[in-house]
């Protein structure tokens, strides 16, 4: 063109030309893809690396990836909450650091050796690099990354994004492009299955994740291998982090909010139970994108699952906890059928054991075949599970109605206890005023869905709650709720620990408002933390 056309060189010289070009093309691009938030990050990051080469000045890297990531947060604040942020431009920096991988060899051979030597080392290095950071965000770091990097990048660059961009000229082509994307599909999810897959790790602390992110940064900044090693130190401390568990003799019960629907993590010094599987959470179910998180975060693996009754809000995870942990261990009150292969035992009112210094006992229902009166259905044949002895003690109770409560308090089953979640989600057909003042409870946690369509829980519930003193709290308001058997009295509220700012502010209801700048339940004297 500058042969042709020379007054173009003089009118616009060829870097600013590409520059320029360069940014429009990805506009055009990133709006064809749906001008989603990474594209417009993308875009946003290009600009301002283009706009600081124009200047006709040579920026330092740090300053160029500074001004970008300024850029990208005035376009999207609230990207800085969000991992794909931190991941993009944590992994340009890296790529920044490490610089060109030298001169190519000589001929088409020696520069597709180099090509696939640089390509291979920017994937080694990124991937170690954002290993603490996928840590941190997901709790887990993919062992299969490489490889299935080394094969979808070329896959998507050179074959499905070219077909798919022709596709707009030639309609059967999307049909060749959904194909090439489903083969990919396909290979990936056969490599997910692959074992050590990816690699696993509870939760790390704050101090702990920002000294592995220093240790990975060491680890592949462009340094002497001596100074390396101690990128490997400051990396080890995460790497065989494990959270601290209750002490012999206590426990601890974690009530994920889970919506409308019911699901408990029960946690002694050595040993995990999981009661109930939650409700259908859009296309996947809450023991998937609720209760697998949470296991993992503990760096816990259940030893028994109890599902209380066959009602969707208590057991539509039961296929996924059984196909994460196959080999554990099962209690139903219903036949799962094809839905959980290991065996499952029937709970019965009797059956105990005992993990590190703690008891369990099932209360209800009192034989295998029983069969309720009236309409109670799956909900009067709940299991009814007790942990612990004394006022230190907690009762799941699934969906167990007013008439249940009544049979458990005739048999001498209902002792005083420290946490009793409420039945059937508040429920007005549950939590009566005889079960209260049977069982005395220090605080009782409701698992309700915000908003609920069933009005859960009942005016009537609370009210008798609040009239009793009783501590309360509800998932819906209160997020995941934690109680410890050393600390019969509290509650622990994840919303108010960590808000984020996709919480609307709305205010905790009646027995758990006044008294919250205070730490305190207003309806007893148990402390909101």
């Amino acid at each position: 063109m500058g042969r042709r056309w020379p007054r173009l060189l003089l009118a616009c010289p060829v870097p600013v030309a590409a520059g320029v070009g360069g940014v429009a093309l990805a506009a055009a691009y990133a709006l064809f893809a749906g001008w989603g938030v990474p594209a417009q990050r993308t875009v946003t990051m290009l600009a301002v690396v283009v706009g600081l080469a124009l200047t006709g000045r040579r920026w330092p890297w740090p300053v160029t990836w500074g001004l970008a990531m300024a850029a990208a947060l005035l376009v999207d604040p609230w990207a800085w909450w969000q991992p794909g942020f931190w991941l993009s431009f944590v992994a340009v920096a890296v790529l920044f650091a490490q610089g060109d991988g030298g001169l190519p060899g000589a001929g088409w051979t020696g520069r597709l050796r180099n090509a696939l030597r640089e390509g291979w080392r920017a994937q080694l290095v990124v991937t170690v690099a954002l290993a603490p950071l996928t840590l941190v965000f997901f709790g887990q770091v993919s062992v299969v990354g490489l490889v299935a990097n080394a094969v979808a990048i070329p896959w998507v660059t050179w074959a499905l994004t070219p077909v798919a961009l022709l596709g707009v000229l030639w309609a059967p082509l999307w049909d060749v492009a959904a194909g090439l994307a489903r083969g990919l599909l396909t290979m990936l999810h056969a490599m997910a299955a692959w074992p050590l897959a990816v690699w696993e790790r509870p939760a790390l602390p704050v101090a702990l994740a920002v000294l592995a992110a220093v240790g990975a940064a060491v680890l592949v900044w462009p340094l002497p291998w001596r100074w390396r090693a101690w990128g490997a130190i400051l990396l080890w401390p995460a790497w065989t982090f494990q959270p601290p568990a209750p002490a012999p003799g206590t426990f601890e019960v974690l009530l994920p909010d889970v919506g409308q629907g019911s699901a408990a993590i029960v946690r002694t010094a050595r040993h995990t139970l999981v009661f109930d599987a939650g409700p259908p959470l859009g296309r996947g179910d809450a023991a998937e994108r609720v209760l697998l998180p949470w296991l993992r975060a503990l760096g816990a693996q259940p030893d028994a699952i109890v599902i209380s009754h066959d009602d969707s809000d208590h057991a539509a995870g039961m296929a996924t906890l059984a196909a994460a942990y196959p080999h554990t261990a099962w209690w139903a009150s219903f036949d799962p059928g094809d839905r959980v292969v290991a065996p499952v035992r029937t709970c019965v009112a009797g059956e105990t054991w005992e993990w590190d210094g703690v008891r369990f006992a099932f209360l209800h229902p009192p034989t295998a075949d029983w069969a309720p009166r009236g309409r109670g259905g799956d909900n009067a044949r709940s299991c009814v599970l007790r942990i612990g002895d004394g006022p230190a003690s907690a009762l799941l109770t699934g969906d167990i109605r007013a008439e249940e409560e009544a049979l458990l308090i005739a048999a001498g089953a209902a002792q005083p206890v420290g946490l009793l979640v409420a039945a059937h989600h508040g429920s007005g057909t549950s939590t009566s005023a005889a079960w209260l003042d049977a069982l005395q409870p220090r605080a009782v946690a409701i698992q309700a869905g915000w908003r609920n369509r069933y009005g859960h829980p009942h005016p009537q519930v609370l009210r008798r709650l609040d009239q009793r003193g009783i501590a309360w709290v509800n998932t819906a308001t209160c997020g995941a709720t934690t109680w410890h058997s050393a600390q019969p009295r509290k509650l622990r509220c994840e919303r108010r620990e960590r808000r984020r700012y996709v919480d609307t502010g709305a205010p905790l209801p009646a027995g758990a408002a006044a008294g919250v700048a205070a730490g305190r339940v207003a309806a007893g004297d148990g402390e909101l933390w």
